[in-house]
Formats: structure tokens, sequence, C-alpha cells
């Protein structure tokens, strides 16, 4: 239904000065494709309160609606070319008119459309260039709906993937998308309820959260109007300190069914975690942090354990944030485990003794593409020291990468053996009582491996590194002919 509309959209931008990267194409078609949507719920609630008896008061004035300024039309339906701003009049009203009005929108409660319509254009602006291709888009946009079910499903799938062609486009991009296998598998480890609160404190492209939704109304047979309520309005928070990841993942919500989604636009450790009441707690955490050194000392100071690595400082977030009883699925660098310095002997020592850390999944490099660093799954449940913790390793045949990415076949060993915790060549439990209590050191030793940490063969490595040249050498002549 949609497809073709999306490459055509892309098209269009490519051709645009304005609009250099994949990161640009999706933050460009984000922003258009929301006042669509703000235009299509408005009429749908207008609808509504109509057959109620009542009158609709419309949150944006009549000359910026969307088929006031995107697409008016004629007595016949069509696009009135008399009407329809176009060039650089189009242009100009965008940007000097249109997002001043928008930023004004800021309420004083987050979790309201016009909350969010002002965060959003306060944090964007315009990239398309030509007021001319700006017409043609809009045009596009126009033919695209929010009201059906087929409708809604058919653009989140769509949105999903471009996406995940963003996180492929390069570093930053990558930091916005978490493989969806991976989210599903943690997400039915942690096996989440109606009634939970589901939170992620860096939700990026909100992907936990999107998968977390699905999980819970694709699990139940039929949910009554009350849980369907809860869903929308009480179970999903998250908060991005990026404001491009910050719109994705309002979108990419908003496009799954979540009206006004609970995501907040802040930097998460800038908040002291000693100010954290029991009001501000969630019953389940899933997330995968940002990782990297670099943290400064003024963010330092809001917590206990001192560290520079961004992931660290995030997990004592999540330990203090998630309620007594509450589950967690949480990604992080597998060199947390084992490294010596002390803010990782501390924050090792922290999880043990006020979590119960039953399961670390321990993943394969290649898993986040182009991230160059391997990873663990902590899985975990707070109010209770740990006795004892699971470890399965995920040994694949195979290399992963763009090409041959994760998928859910590759997890499903794991997720049978880890209802059990059962031992296999793949899986070995510790007691935590005979591991060093200096160090608390929690390294990936398998023993059915006899603790030999697997090599890659001499050829593959070189077969990597020829793969890598010719990558570098695609993107130099890309760059030259800008030049």
């Amino acid at each position: 239904m949609f497809e073709q509309l999306f490459k055509n959209i892309d098209n269009i931008l490519h051709t645009d000065s304005g609009c250099g990267t994949e990161l640009d194409y999706v933050e460009q078609t984000s922003w258009i494709l929301f006042l669509k949507y703000l235009d299509d719920l408005e009429e749908t609630k207008k609808t509504e309160a109509a057959l109620a008896g009542k009158k609709y008061k419309y949150i944006l004035a009549p000359e910026y609606h969307w088929n006031t300024w995107a697409c008016p039309k004629n007595g016949d339906g069509k696009l009135d070319h008399n009407k329809a701003l176009d060039g650089d009049d189009l242009k100009d009203f965008i940007n000097n008119k249109f997002f001043p009005y928008l930023k004004k929108f800021r309420a004083e409660e987050p979790n309201t459309i016009e909350y969010k319509i002002g965060e959003i254009f306060s944090e964007l602006k315009n990239k398309i260039s030509s007021g001319y291709k700006m017409r043609e888009i809009l045009n596009i946009v126009d033919g695209m709906h929010f009201r059906l079910y087929e409708e809604k499903h058919e653009l989140s799938h769509l949105y999903e993937a471009k996406i995940k062609n963003m996180g492929n486009a390069g570093r930053n991009g990558g930091e916005y998308y978490t493989p969806r296998p991976l989210i599903k598998t943690i997400i039915k480890v942690v096996a989440p309820k109606i009634g939970d609160t589901i939170y992620d404190g860096a939700c990026g492209s909100a992907g936990f959260l999107v998968e977390a939704y699905k999980y819970l109304t694709e699990n139940q047979a039929k949910l009554s109007s009350s849980q369907m309520a809860t869903l929308q309005n009480k179970t999903f928070f998250g908060k991005e300190i990026k404001s491009l990841a910050y719109i994705i993942g309002i979108m990419n919500m908003i496009l799954h069914g979540i009206e006004t989604p609970n995501i907040r636009h802040m930097n998460t450790l800038a908040d002291n975690i000693n100010d954290i009441q029991e009001k501000d707690r969630y019953s389940i955490i899933l997330a995968n942090p940002p990782f990297g050194a670099g943290i400064g000392r003024e963010i330092q100071q809001n917590f206990p354990i001192k560290t520079g690595e961004t992931a660290f400082l995030f997990l004592q977030h999540f330990i203090k944030i998630l309620k007594a009883g509450g589950k967690a699925g949480i990604v992080i660098k597998n060199t947390f485990l084992s490294n010596t310095d002390n803010a990782s002997v501390s924050l090792r020592k922290l999880l043990l003794e006020n979590c119960n850390l039953h399961t670390v999944l321990d993943l394969p490099g290649g898993v986040f593409a182009g991230a160059g660093v391997k990873t663990v799954v902590l899985f975990f449940e707070k109010g209770m020291p740990t006795k004892k913790v699971w470890f399965y390793q995920l040994n694949l045949n195979r290399n992963l990468g763009k090409g041959n990415p994760l998928n859910e076949a590759d997890l499903a060993e794991f997720l049978k053996l880890q209802k059990t915790k059962a031992n296999s060549e793949n899986s070995w439990s510790v007691d935590v009582t005979k591991i060093d209590q200096t160090t608390f050191d929690l390294s990936v030793k398998n023993p059915s491996k006899g603790g030999e940490v697997a090599l890659r063969e001499p050829g593959k490595i070189l077969e990597e590194m020829g793969r890598l040249d010719k990558e570098r050498g695609k993107i130099l002549n890309n760059i030259k002919r800008f030049l």
C-alpha cells in the first residue's frame, strides 16, 4: 500500500541539497508524517465528538490544518493548485510561520499531544531546501492515512524498516537501533504483564517499548477498554537525550498505536539518583544504554559510583529506579563482567547484593552492526541478593553482519533452556559464594570449552579486513564525488 510512496519520498530527498544522509531522510519524513497523523487524529476525534453530541475543539488553529496549508482540496477532492503553496512561498511559510507557531505548544503535562508538538518542533528544523520538492512530498504524504488498522500496521512496518536502514547507514544511526530479534527475546524472558510500568531511560527509536506493546497486545485474546487505556497511558515510559532519536521514537510509537507516547526529551543521567522516590519507580526496565567513556565530573556527581563510562552510570540509574520485585533486561558491554577498576568492581558488588542477577546472555561479536564491541544481556530482579548466576553463551556457526544478522531462531535454544536454567554445552551456572569476593569477577568462562576464549581463524580475520578495506574505498569514492 505505502512502500512505493516511501521510496518516492526518499528519491525526492536524495536530490535535495539540504538532505545528505539516511538520518536526514528519516528525520524529515518523520515530522511531515507526524503532522499528517495529527490531522487524521483530529478528524477522528471530531467525528467521535459529533456522535456524542459534542463540539470538538481543534488543537491547531484553522490556518495550520493539513487541508489548509499542506494540501487544500477543491470541490472534487483533488489538490487545489490555486490555493496550494509552492516553491519559496511554501518554504517561507514552513520556516517562518508554521515552525515558530508549533514551537509554542508547551503544556505543563509532558504526556499530552500538545507537549509533544512543542517538543518535536523545538528540536528540529526543516532541512528540505526546495519548496518545490517539499510540495511533491506533501502530495505523496497526503495519500497516507492513519485511520484504519491495516494502514497503521503497514506504515509501522515500513517505518521500522527505515529505522533499521538508518541504523545500518552509519555509526550515529546505529545508536538508535537494537536488533529486533534480540529485543523480542529479552522481553520474553522478562515477561511483562498488563499493569506493569515499563521503562527505558535511553530509549532511542523506542524499539523496546514498541516491542513490549506488541508483546502485551498480541498475547491477549481480547483487551478490555480499561486494559487498552492502561496500555495507552500508564504503561510505557522513556527518556532520550538526542533530538533525532526522540522524534523518531515518538513517531515509531504513534505508528504502532500508542497515541501520546510518554517519552521525555532529557538527559537521564542529569538527575541525581538519590532524588528518586518510590513514586518514580518502574516495575520493568528494558534497555540498551549507550556505551562509551567521557562523561564529565558534573554528571558523575549524581551517582555514588563515579565513572566516566556511560553504560555504568545508566546501570546505577536502572538499579535505583527499579521497584522492589521489579524485573530488568539490560544490554551492556561484556567487559562489565571482568573489568578490575574500582568502579566496575563496586558496580558488580552493588548489583549482586541488591538484585538477583539470575541470567547472563553472552552475545557474539557482530550482533550490533559497526559497534565493534561484544555485549552481554543482564537479567535481574530487584530485592534479593544473587545466589546463583546462569550463563548462556550464544555460539553460532556463522559470522554476524549487515547481510547476515541475528535472527529469532538463533536465540531459540537460549529461551528454551533459560526457563529451567538447564546446563548444556552452551550454558552453566555459577555459585556466587565461589567467585572472588574482592573482585566479584563474573567473566564468561564456559566449562565445556575449557575456559578458553574462542578466537577467529586467521583466514576469517583477513577476510573481514579485506571487506572493511573495500567499504572504506567506497566511502572515499563517495566523498571524492562531492569535492
